[in-house]
């Protein structure tokens, strides 16, 4: 089985970070009964310095090159990576997408209504790559601007109230999809480092809530158990 890590700068990550994604791996390592890969075109960190992803300097000296595989981009949201998805899951046979994307569209881009629009797109992509293709889909969890524009906040609540419907509506038995549920007990003031970046705990709260679904829904891997 193929993973695929497909994320804006919460999955990136910058230069220093572990991210989400070595969570993941880790998890994967421990839990999960079979032969699996990571893959994907990307393997680098954002440099906020050169503002360009451009970093190998991740957190974990032990995550290894094979493992740091990914679709994801500082800045980047479902409105740049669906014209790059279907020739990622083509090229590198990806079987399961990890998806979280949505803030960056809501943010500078496009409205909730054009953003589920967007998302739909990509998963028709992703199947017209691999029509087996399963996906796991993070809803936009609100960031620190949530608390000071109310407008954005209904946005990113509406959008999360369309995509579940998409997931809904495009779920079949032979390329199931996903809704992994926002963490209950995530909190942007302490599991993030500036409101929207995960922080170590929020690295393994995001992870956590994939792996949940997986193996709830799919028996795929274990309940997930944070690691040092």
């Amino acid at each position: 089985m193929r993973f695929m890590f497909v994320g804006d700068s919460m999955t990136i990550g910058h230069a220093g970070d572990f991210t989400w994604r070595y969570r993941m791996w880790q998890h994967l390592n421990a839990s999960f009964g079979g032969p699996y890969g990571i893959v994907g075109p990307r393997t680098e960190l954002y440099d906020l310095l050169a503002e360009a992803p451009v970093s190998h300097a991740y957190g974990a000296p032990d995550f290894p090159a094979a493992a740091r595989r990914h679709l994801a981009g500082w800045g980047e949201g479902w409105q740049h990576l669906t014209p790059l998805i279907r020739d990622a899951v083509s090229t590198h046979r990806a079987d399961v997408l990890l998806i979280s994307l949505g803030l960056i569209d809501l943010g500078f881009y496009t409205n909730s209504t054009q953003t589920a629009e967007r998302a739909r797109l990509f998963l028709a992509e992703a199947r017209a790559a691999n029509p087996r293709v399963r996906a796991v889909v993070l809803p936009v969890i609100p960031n620190v601007r949530a608390d000071t524009d109310p407008a954005f906040a209904a946005e990113v609540a509406r959008f999360n109230e369309l995509l579940a419907k998409a997931v809904a509506d495009l779920d079949l038995a032979g390329s199931p999809l996903l809704l992994a549920s926002r963490p209950p007990s995530y909190d942007i003031h302490r599991d993030t480092y500036d409101g929207t970046h995960p922080a170590p705990s929020g690295e393994h709260k995001l992870a956590g809530a994939f792996a949940d679904a997986m193996y709830e829904a799919w028996g795929l891997g274990a309940p997930y158990e944070a690691r040092a």
